[in-house]
């Protein structure tokens, strides 16, 4: 069955095994069990629930704002994808927050590119890697090793960019074949990524919701209840249709790049990622230092990670740039309704930085 979530068939193939709803576990008490090494976060979900009606009103009016800037990074993403890739592409997107701008992509690459175009989106799951099953399934399908492109929307401190190069080079040895293992990104904030639209921590509307702007899927699943030859597990939310904006974002965004289009196709550019990276991990490391912390992995600098932490974790601190910048006023009002404390600092090198509260005794 050709799974697409809510999104049209031919928009996208989901690779994940449908799984009925998972029990909802406790934020506090799934944090304790993270931290403490007795579950892996991809062995839970969240519970999640529609956002109130003041933040969806903050989501249109992100989209208002920074739809043209996410539609140019679109344009510009496409246009280095077709200049790097012959005959047909196989976009491969990461779930979920890659969902959406796989979907745009392939809806830019097809009308103004006139490429051909099959996307898949699959899980990768920090420490577990990616889903081999799915890949292997992909190259089953008869679509060239060469086609794929692997999409996500941003990078954060890079953790999901380097666990794809490791797991994606493994496939490659055990299966003798070379697919690229390189993350095309909107936004690199890490330096890391293969290609990026962008290095600047900007709001990429879709980050704010998350399964009504991607497809009614949740975050990957993969616990007891995934078999070794099956898919990485997920939960399709149906209750949610009614509220669903998966398709019309993609439409919105998708009908701005081709008018973009009109006016000239954009010129790949890169940029310079080794400054960014240098960035990156200076940051984590006078952080840690500064906030008594010795997981790496409690720090979430950039809008997109701050606002994925406010939205399903437990959050310690919200810290801006500035927080009367349009950019972080839904972080403002997830703080506010969740009563997380909120600190400004003028030097930081992104917009938001969200950092998770400790359950192992340190700060």
């Amino acid at each position: 069955m050709n799974f697409s979530g809510s999104y049209q068939q031919d928009e996208v193939t989901f690779l994940l095994k449908q799984l009925l709803p998972l029990p909802v576990i406790d934020l506090v008490l799934k944090e304790q069990l993270i931290q403490s090494g007795t579950r892996h976060y991809s062995e839970m979900l969240s519970p999640e629930i529609l956002p109130s009606p003041s933040y969806l009103e903050a989501f249109r009016h992100a989209c208002e704002v920074n739809r043209k800037q996410m539609a140019r990074g679109c344009l510009m993403l496409a246009a280095y994808i077709a200049q790097q890739r012959e005959g047909a592409i196989t976009l491969v997107s990461l779930v979920r927050a890659g969902t959406p701008v796989g979907v745009i992509l392939k809806h830019l690459l097809e009308q103004v590119f006139k490429r051909k175009v099959k996307h898949y989106s699959l899980s990768i799951i920090r420490d577990r890697g990616i889903d081999a099953v799915a890949l292997s399934h992909i190259l089953i399908q008869g679509h060239a090793p060469e086609s794929i492109v692997f999409i996500d929307g941003w990078t954060g401190k890079g953790v999901i960019s380097r666990e794809l190069m490791k797991a994606v080079s493994d496939f490659n040895q055990k299966h003798s074949v070379s697919i690229d293992p390189g993350l095309y990104v909107l936004s690199d904030l890490a330096g890391c990524a293969a290609y990026a639209a962008s290095s600047d921590d900007y709001l990429i509307p879709s980050s704010i919701l998350n399964a009504t702007v991607s497809g009614l899927v949740s975050r990957s699943v993969l616990n007891e209840s995934i078999g070794p030859a099956e898919f990485h597990g997920c939960v399709y939310y149906k209750e949610f249709e009614p509220y669903d904006l998966s398709r019309k974002f993609v439409e919105d965004v998708v009908n701005e790049g081709i008018a973009q289009a009109k006016d000239g196709l954009p010129v790949p550019m890169l940029f310079d990622s080794a400054d960014k990276t240098a960035v990156s991990l200076e940051f984590i490391f006078t952080t840690m230092s500064k906030h008594g912390i010795t997981d790496e992995n409690l720090i979430k600098p950039g809008i997109g990670e701050a606002t994925r932490v406010l939205l399903r974790r437990v959050p310690q601190v919200l810290i801006l740039r500035n927080p009367s910048s349009i950019d972080v006023s839904h972080l403002r009002l997830l703080a506010a309704e969740k009563s997380v404390p909120v600190t400004v600092d003028s030097n930081l090198p992104y917009q938001a930085v969200a950092i998770i509260r400790s359950t192992l005794g340190a700060k």
